[in-house]
């Protein structure tokens, strides 16, 4: 481990001479590509520093107690050795953490897409559900959140809802969301109270900025129409929504809840940019995600990761057998026990992996 922390101190030395060159800031898409990785290796170096500090006194003390003849030194140096070496465990352990490696998509923002699968109105409605549990859980997170497009359901809920999530590390925790979600009850228009299976499908998209991602306007078919829905006085009176449509892939994006067309033209571009840097990632991360059962938000969306069911309020997540029995409070955002244990089991088999 001491050889893996040398090489990343002189790497993070490198990147120190980068930054000082002035050379670099006039190329800002570099400039910022050499700055975040400086960064992301500083509390690595610091946590290095502070270990080689530990070690050298920890060697200092064992080499007094061999040496020192006075029993008063003796005690001193044997009682500073226990506590030192207490020490040692944790920070081996949180050094460990820190060289696992980071997916540099983590701290971006997200895309979050919901649509209705199986099940007709009651899989619209329960699409509702997962809108509203991940919208509470960004309150509590302080992230910022913004609806994007939305396709109401006939009966409530949503056929379809594109929001974009703002906030610190945002992707690198909503990313395990992506998979198909799959609940259990009795839908309200059932009048023989059986228990029903519906299904919704969540996709979390890394947002990309212009520089991941380089679009030919060429490429672009825009259409406009009138929006539909909610929206206010312009509703249906202006032709104020607007898809796009990448022909090299074929990708649709709707937008129509911003109050103009250039609105949801910026809003419809995020959204395209996105989902064409995310079917880049998907191929480049298909292998790993064959290794990572925890890692379906890089893998097939097809997967089902998580059942609610409401009878026995019970919410299971498939991909680590985790069940618990809180389906309420989960329902109504409160999903961080779930996500902690998805990047743990995913942080264990990193760790694996690197031999940590």
């Amino acid at each position: 481990m001491l050889d893996k922390l040398e090489l990343i101190k002189m790497r993070w030395k490198d990147l120190e001479l980068k930054l000082s060159d002035p050379g670099l800031v006039s190329d800002m898409s570099q400039f910022k590509k050499v700055n975040k990785e400086y960064r992301d290796l500083e509390p690595v170096v610091e946590a290095y520093e502070k270990y080689k500090n530990l070690l050298s006194n920890i060697s200092f003390s064992r080499e007094m107690l061999n040496t020192e003849k006075d029993p008063e030194m003796r005690e001193m140096a044997k009682a500073e050795l226990d506590e030192l070496e207490a020490v040692l465990p944790g920070m081996e352990e949180e050094i460990r953490q820190l060289l696992i490696p980071k997916d540099p998509e983590d701290d971006k923002n997200c895309i979050l897409e919901i649509r209705a699968g199986t099940g007709g109105d009651e899989a619209s409605i329960f699409a509702g559900d997962l809108l509203r549990m991940y919208l509470k859980y960004c309150e509590n997170k302080g992230w910022r959140t913004t609806i994007m497009n939305q396709n109401p359901g006939t009966a409530g809920g949503f056929k379809e809802v594109v929001v974009e999530v703002e906030g610190e590390g945002v992707y690198g925790v909503l990313k395990y969301e992506s998979g198909v979600h799959r609940v259990q009850r009795v839908p309200e228009t059932e009048s023989q109270g059986r228990v029903h299976t519906s299904a919704a499908s969540v996709a979390v998209l890394p947002e990309a900025e212009e520089v991941d991602v380089d679009i030919n306007m060429g490429d672009i078919r825009r259409d406009v129409f009138r929006a539909s829905g909610a929206g206010g006085q312009h509703v249906n009176r202006t032709e104020s929504a607007v898809r796009v449509t990448h022909i090299p892939t074929g990708i649709v994006v709707e937008c129509q809840d911003g109050r103009s067309q250039i609105q949801n033209f910026e809003s419809a571009m995020k959204v395209l940019r996105s989902r064409i840097y995310e079917k880049a990632l998907a191929e480049h991360n298909e292998a790993i995600a064959k290794k990572r059962k925890t890692m379906v938000s890089t893998g097939d969306r097809s997967a089902k990761i998580r059942t609610y069911n409401y009878p026995q309020g019970r919410v299971t997540d498939h991909r680590v057998n985790l069940t618990l029995y809180n389906l309420d409070a989960i329902i109504n955002g409160d999903i961080q026990e779930i996500i902690d244990k998805l990047i743990f089991e995913e942080n264990a088999e990193k760790m694996k992996e690197g031999g940590l």
